[in-house]
């Protein structure tokens, strides 16, 4: 009989994990207090596609040291990432955008990474500075020759990456040219992005600011260059913040507050960098 009621709450636990986005397995009280079903949690994260590479990187490594906790993540989209925790159907939102002030009535966004995309060009292209409004023009075809931006006469060649990526929608985001872009070439990495350009005096292109290397240059945005200091500091333009979503009125579970600590702890920077975004002052 025991054998039986113990099958039959774990069986309980499983089933609640899988259907229940949010729900708070802690406390194990069904099977008696039991340790193993009172840590055995899911923490559910929900949202940003192009939040994708941190919170794996950081979900990883919290696995790693918690083995019997899982995080879980569902690429939606920031805004029905936003939605999922304000209904209760996942413990952390994830949005890559700030919040509206209507949706801070009811959530609190903490801003957990900052996504620094850095303009990229040949080493041997003598245009080191661009503004934001010539970045635009020149990736919707308004501008198509590098002597209208100050460079040599000839055609710009514009790289960037294929339409799933979050980097491209960032890019397109910051610079107003969502859906707009007349793109040479659509490349599938970042890698591809930057050797491509590297080979390239014509090219132009953009790419995480951890990911770039001295194969290209990264032309600095109305007079500030991409470094992490300026990211940090707001100076640099073309950027994004990362956000981490929660609920005001509701507290989360024990595994989800200690894996948001963990986030957004110094711990984390590295992690955050290694996913190609950079970290926030703490």
């Amino acid at each position: 009989m025991k054998k039986i009621i113990t099958f039959a709450v774990a069986l309980t636990l499983f089933a609640g994990a899988v259907a229940g986005c949010g729900a708070d397995n802690s406390s194990g009280e069904a099977d008696g207090g039991s340790q193993k079903a009172e840590n055995s949690q899911t923490v559910s994260t929900d949202g940003s596609t192009s939040m994708e590479k941190v919170i794996g990187f950081l979900s990883e490594a919290y696995m790693e040291e918690h083995g019997d906790i899982k995080v879980t993540y569902n690429p939606t989209g920031s805004s029905s990432g936003i939605s999922a925790v304000s209904e209760g159907r996942c413990d952390i939102g994830l949005a890559s955008r700030d919040l509206k002030e209507e949706e801070q009535a009811d959530l609190t966004g903490t801003v957990v990474a900052i996504d620094g995309i850095g303009v990229i060009v040949n080493p041997e292209n003598p245009v080191a500075d661009l503004s934001v409004e010539q970045v635009g023009k020149i990736y919707t075809g308004e501008i198509t020759n590098w002597k209208e931006v100050g460079g040599s006469d000839a055609p710009i060649v514009c790289i960037g990456r294929e339409a799933a990526s979050g980097t491209r929608d960032g890019f397109e985001e910051v610079t107003g040219t969502k859906d707009n872009c007349k793109y040479s070439q659509e490349l599938t990495s970042t890698g591809d992005v930057v050797q491509t350009v590297s080979g390239n005096p014509n090219a132009i292109g953009y790419a995480s600011v951890a990911s770039l290397n001295d194969s290209v240059k990264a032309v600095s945005i109305e007079g500030i260059a991409p470094t992490t200091e300026t990211i940090q500091g707001g100076e640099y333009k073309i950027q994004r913040n990362f956000v981490l979503v929660t609920k005001k009125d509701a507290a989360l579970s024990k595994a989800a507050q200690d894996f948001f600590d963990f986030a957004t702890s110094e711990e984390a920077d590295e992690l955050i960098t290694e996913a190609g975004a950079v970290p926030v002052v703490r």
